[in-house]
C-alpha cells in the first residue's frame, strides 16, 4: 500500500529536488542520497530522462520513497504513478490536475503560492501542500505568518531554500520538511560525486533533528 501524506512528510527532512540528465546516474544518486540517511527524494519530470529514472532509484534503492515531481498536466499523474512513484509533487494546481492527483492512489503535494490557493486546495481534499515558489513568495516569514488563520494545514516549502536557510523553514510549526536542489546539484550529479551528495544528505537529517 502506497504511503500516506503524512507518512511521507514525517520521514521527509529536507526533500532533495532532482534532475536527472543521464539514467545511468540514478542508481548511484539514489544509493548516496539514503546512505547519507534520507528517505524520501524527489524527481522531477524536467527532463525526458525523469520517468526512467524514477525507476531506475526504485529498482536500486526500495525503501526509499521516490516521488515525481513537476506534475503539470493529467497524463503526467498515470504516466508517474505507472513508474512507480510514492508521491506526486505539482508547482501549482490547476481545475485540471485535481481529479487526477486526488484519484491518483498516491500522496500528492499540490503547489500553492498564496493563502487563498492553500484554502482552496485544502477545500478540494488535499491534506497538505507545496509552497511554492518558497523564497520570492514571501518565505519563512510568510509561512509563519499563515500558522495562525491556517493552523491545520501543513506545508513543504520548495524554491531557492538553499542550505542556510532550511533551519529557518523547519523550526516553523506548520512546516513539515522543505525542498531543496542543493543537496544534489546538477554539476555534483554530472560529475559523479557521490561522497559530497551524502554529506549533503546527513546534513539535512541533522537539520531536521535539531529543529526538533
Amino acid at each position: 500500500m502506497p504511503a500516506s501524506v503524512s507518512e511521507i512528510l514525517d520521514a521527509a527532512s529536507v526533500i532533495p529536488v532532482l534532475t536527472v540528465h543521464d539514467v545511468s546516474t540514478a542508481a548511484p544518486l539514489a544509493r548516496a542520497l539514503a546512505a547519507g540517511g534520507l528517505k524520501v527524494i524527489e524527481m522531477t519530470m524536467r527532463t525526458a530522462q525523469g520517468v526512467e529514472a524514477l525507476r531506475e532509484m526504485k529498482a536500486a534503492v526500495p525503501e526509499l520513497h521516490v516521488g515525481m515531481g513537476t506534475i503539470r498536466r493529467p497524463e503526467q499523474v498515470a504516466e508517474a504513478v505507472a513508474a512507480g512513484a510514492g508521491f506526486l509533487v505539482s508547482p501549482g494546481l490547476t481545475p485540471a490536475l485535481i481529479s487526477p492527483m486526488l484519484k491518483s492512489g498516491v500522496a500528492c503535494l499540490p503547489g500553492v503560492g498564496t493563502i487563498s490557493e492553500a484554502m482552496s486546495a485544502i477545500e478540494a481534499g488535499f491534506e497538505a501542500l507545496k509552497f511554492f515558489p518558497a523564497e520570492q513568495a514571501g518565505g519563512a516569514p510568510f509561512l509563519k505568518s499563515l500558522a495562525g488563520p491556517l493552523p491545520d494545514i501543513r506545508f513543504c516549502p520548495t524554491g531557492s531554500i538553499s542550505r542556510e536557510l532550511a533551519p529557518s523553514y523547519l523550526k516553523l510549526p506548520n512546516v513539515a520538511c522543505v525542498g531543496g536542489s542543493w543537496l544534489a546539484t546538477t554539476a555534483q550529479i554530472e560529475a559523479g560525486d557521490w561522497e559530497a551528495i551524502s554529506e549533503n544528505a546527513r546534513a539535512a537529517e541533522a537539520m531536521k533533528a535539531a529543529a526538533g
